[in-house]
């Protein structure tokens, strides 16, 4: 009952909060300022004077998409070359070294992708200019062009008989200005409020009560306490399905979240802008059901997976209930299994987090998820592998649940003969093309990767647990890689150069194959013409439809990966 409580309490917080906020993102890409937005309109005139751009000039499809890959490779380059003369740079109290090269590549691919994968500690790896001026700034824009993409999708399905599909200088300007800014910066009071952590000031050095000893055996009396500005960094991470975390152990950190309120708000955050972007679908393709009917296929999708993790948890090992260890809840413990886990968060918060972390796109964790029953691990490893499309990441997850929408609909229509469409628009041969590389280019990467890492001598060096943990370990990685998520089950070891470098060039062809066919669909989309609905239409903002496309969404994902997870999670859970 209590579990149900918290799960039904952050459901319900999530669509109230959800519902008016897909309304004014719909305002914001239709050029209609609220009130109290129109302040900062003088402000936007500005960038684009000094970037030199016509806001009224739209683009084609192929001009969205050469706009969106120079502007994202020149945040990449910006961020590998700030990692790299760190050390030489100001905000740097403790005198943290350069990045290595391929650490400092596979931060700014990571980064730029949306996936915010890390292969470091950020408190002992990165400088406060590094974090701030180079990861922060990627979180918003990365996060924009998620949404710029989505928007000019949505325009192709919902214009006619035009080439055009918006500039993606104003979308991307209008997502960070008006959507993402505002809101990080509310999030942000919020957590300083509540004890995280922001600060200029260096390390702190704490004398301990009683004194230790260190790993290497040497007598201990004093601890190091990082610190820096983290809560505004926190902020954007979740809201824009970042994930990457400040401290090494992300959100599991006490400065990072201190209390079960801002744990309660950084849940909330990981899934708001995902969740009303479909009431924002719905409002700019004039037809709410329809984007109802894919809100109820991400929420349904998403109970079943989160109670799967929660009872998995809840039940325990069996290992150690053979051994009439007692896991039951009482007044004296939480019960079932909390390794891992936070005890101020509990089992449900945990798998809570663990579910919607990867739900969405965002990857930051407040529990190991490699201390997760297999069962338990199973479940975030699958909803990356179905494809970050249950909310997935910020414009990413509903575009690429519409890419499903689209072969829905086409197969639904070779059942019965008839030319499939999708509001309005005939969905033919090349949307088809496209729409299968957007759901088959993470599968194939995700699996190619594992079976190099597991074949090779340098991806076998960095695993640090034989059989099948070991192998879940791995496959999580490239799961995460290559579905732009940014989790880790941990356990895999980062220094040889093999790991970053096939990782990095993973997350770039997760994050830009994936997003130029997107823009192609919607480029071949508002070419044609809206035809109206007859008899023979099939309705996609029915029951019917939003159980055809859970079911085409869960067949792709099982068909693609259940080989692979039996020999990892499914025979370690059957060796419990």
């Amino acid at each position: 009952m209590n579990a149900l409580m918290q799960i039904s309490i952050y459901l319900v917080l999530l669509l109230l909060l959800a519902w008016p906020l897909g309304g004014l993102m719909a305002r914001i890409y239709q050029g209609e300022l609220p009130h109290w937005l129109r302040p900062l309109r003088p402000l936007e005139r500005l960038f684009y004077r000094l970037a030199g751009v016509d806001e009224n000039q739209e683009m084609t499809w192929q001009q969205y998409a050469l706009a969106l890959l120079l502007f994202n490779a020149a945040g990449l380059l910006a961020v590998y070359l700030l990692l790299r003369w760190q050390a030489w740079l100001p905000l740097n109290p403790d005198r943290l070294t350069a990045v290595t090269p391929e650490l400092a590549f596979n931060t700014a691919v990571s980064f730029a992708s949306n996936t915010n994968w890390q292969f470091y500690g950020g408190e002992t790896t990165m400088s406060y200019l590094s974090q701030m001026l180079g990861l922060a700034v990627q979180n918003f824009l990365s996060a924009a062009s998620g949404m710029a993409v989505l928007v000019a999708l949505i325009r192709g399905l919902s214009r006619q008989r035009t080439d055009k599909l918006g500039s993606f200088w104003v979308d991307m300007s209008r997502s960070v200005l008006y959507i993402l800014l505002p809101l990080a910066f509310i999030l942000a009071i919020f957590l300083v409020s509540q004890g995280v952590m922001q600060t200029f000031a260096g390390a702190e050095t704490a004398v301990l009560l009683d004194a230790t000893t260190a790993t290497d055996g040497t007598a201990a009396a004093t601890q190091t306490i990082a610190r820096g500005p983290a809560a505004s960094q926190v902020a954007i991470k979740q809201l824009g399905t970042n994930g990457g975390g400040f401290f090494n152990v992300n959100s599991a950190h006490p400065l990072e979240n201190p209390t079960p309120l801002s744990n309660l708000l950084q849940m909330l955050a990981i899934l708001l802008i995902p969740a009303a972007l479909c009431f924002t679908f719905g409002e700019l393709v004039g037809s709410r059901r329809q984007g109802y009917a894919l809100l109820a296929v991400m929420v349904i999708i998403f109970v079943g997976f989160l109670a799967t993790a929660v009872y998995a948890e809840q039940q325990g090992n069996p290992r150690l209930a053979a051994l009439e260890v007692d896991q039951a809840a009482s007044a004296a413990q939480p019960g079932g299994n909390m390794e891992g886990k936070e005890a101020r968060f509990g089992i449900v918060n945990s798998a809570l987090w663990a579910t919607a972390t990867t739900a969405a796109s965002n990857g930051s964790v407040n529990s190991m998820h490699d201390a997760y029953t297999p069962l338990g691990g199973l479940v975030p490893m699958l909803l990356m592998q179905l494809g970050e499309v249950i909310f997935g990441g910020v414009g990413s997850g509903l575009y690429g649940l519409l890419a499903f929408a689209i072969v829905a609909v086409f197969v639904a229509g070779l059942m019965v003969g008839r030319t499939p469409e999708y509001l309005g628009k005939k969905i033919e041969v090349y949307e088809m093309k496209m729409a299968t590389l957007i759901i088959l280019i993470p599968p194939l990467v995700v699996l190619l990767g594992t079976a190099v890492a597991v074949a090779t001598t340098a991806g076998q060096s960095g695993a640090t647990n034989p059989g099948p943990h070991g192998f879940s370990q791995i496959l999580y990685a490239f799961s995460s890689q290559g579905n732009n998520n940014g989790s880790a089950f941990a356990g895999l070891n980062g220094s040889h150069p093999f790991y970053p470098i096939s990782g990095a060039l993973i997350m770039l062809i997760a994050r830009y194959w994936l997003m130029i066919p997107v823009l192609a669909i919607a480029g071949s989309l508002v070419r044609k013409q809206l035809v109206p609905a007859s008899a023979g239409t099939l309705p996609t903002d029915s029951p019917l439809f939003v159980g055809w496309l859970i079911a085409i969404v869960l067949l792709v994902g099982a068909l693609a990966f259940l080989p692979a997870l039996a020999l990892g999670p499914i025979v370690e859970q059957l060796f419990l």
